[in-house]
């Protein structure tokens, strides 16, 4: 494929996920080019772009928008900026693949779902852990019945995370431990339960009066089963990330699934027995890179729509509610 037949994206901010999200995953993939970066600073992006081997430098993210020559953005921006360059970029005509959590809270959300309804753009929030086959696998055991009646799902995400100057502790851009590891507990529960779950109660560690270090929930499920997320940025929790779901008959376990390249592994329990599955070494960014593509190129489908963002933030927002702490806000 030609430059000109290839997707050509260009990412917005200088940060330290796009290598792992989008550049290395890109050359790999011979239907898509990074072509182009920008910085607020003018030679942070020269340098990154020099670092990269991307062509094409800019130090204003609506100049990049506006490239005639670019076909998409990834948006790595901090947490309270996800909602106005989406929507910047899909005003300019430009695909979106955006980083999680996709907005500040719901209505944000559902403002960017409806505005991406009425274009024929595609908009991807970067579940990437959504699209490696571990997780398909753990949905087809869940709905070929073998663990029974669903009784329980939990899941959790915990590291340390000890730089409190860190923008992920900063209420102004949307931060907190829910926000940033919790949003995938979150949407793992979801995936998992199989339904949009209510929130029972939620209890907060805090970093200051509007900032979660920490953070736990109970949830119950429309069908009956409940569920448990838990995530942390700073507490005794160290480090945990996976996934149990709990059926009448049988019980599955699911070992780092958000970052499954890192190791990773499926046990299941039931009246089958006990066995052990894994999925090779490719990243799951690399799987998501080519649904973005697929769902441009070729019109295909994918899960993390901006209609399971809406989802998503909601349950984030009630979490925060019954925690007692404000909802995040748009930068």
């Amino acid at each position: 494929m030609t430059d000109d037949t290839r997707l050509r994206i260009g990412i917005l901010g200088a940060a330290r996920i796009a290598p792992a999200a989008v550049i290395q995953p890109a050359g790999r993939n011979p239907e898509v080019v990074v072509a182009a970066v920008a910085a607020r600073d003018r030679s942070r992006a020269e340098s990154f772009a020099r670092k990269h081997g991307i062509p094409r430098s800019y130090d204003s993210y609506q100049a990049l928008i506006d490239a005639p020559d670019l076909d998409a953005v990834y948006i790595p921006l901090p947490n309270g900026l996800h909602g106005r360059w989406t929507r910047a970029a899909v005003q300019a005509g430009k695909h979106v693949l955006c980083e999680k959590p996709f907005t500040a809270n719901a209505d944000e959300a559902r403002e960017i779902a409806d505005l991406a309804s009425a274009s024929d753009r595609v908009v991807m929030e970067a579940f990437h852990y959504r699209y490696h086959p571990m997780i398909s696998a753990a949905e087809k055991i869940i709905a070929s019945g073998e663990l029974g009646t669903l009784l329980r799902v939990e899941a959790a995400l915990s590291f340390p995370l000890p730089k409190f100057s860190d923008i992920r502790y900063d209420y102004t851009l949307a931060g907190g431990a829910l926000m940033d590891a919790g949003c995938y507990a979150v949407h793992i529960a979801r995936v998992l339960g199989g339904e949009d779950p209510d929130v029972v109660a939620a209890q907060a560690k805090l970093r200051d009066a509007d900032i979660d270090r920490a953070m736990t929930a109970e949830l119950r499920f429309p069908s009956g089963h409940t569920g448990r997320i838990r995530c942390s940025m700073w507490s005794a929790d160290v480090l945990r990330i996976g996934a149990t779901v709990i059926g009448e008959r049988g019980r599955m376990r699911l070992i780092n699934p958000v970052l499954p390249h890192l190791g990773h592994l499926l046990t299941v329990r039931s009246e089958s027995g006990r066995r052990v599955r894994r999925f090779g070494k490719r990243t799951s960014y690399d799987y998501q890179l080519d649904a973005f593509a697929s769902a441009v190129l070729r019109g295909e489908p994918v899960p993390t729509t901006p209609g399971d963002a809406v989802a998503t933030m909601t349950v984030i927002d009630a979490i925060y509610q019954s925690a007692g702490l404000r909802l995040r806000q748009p930068s």
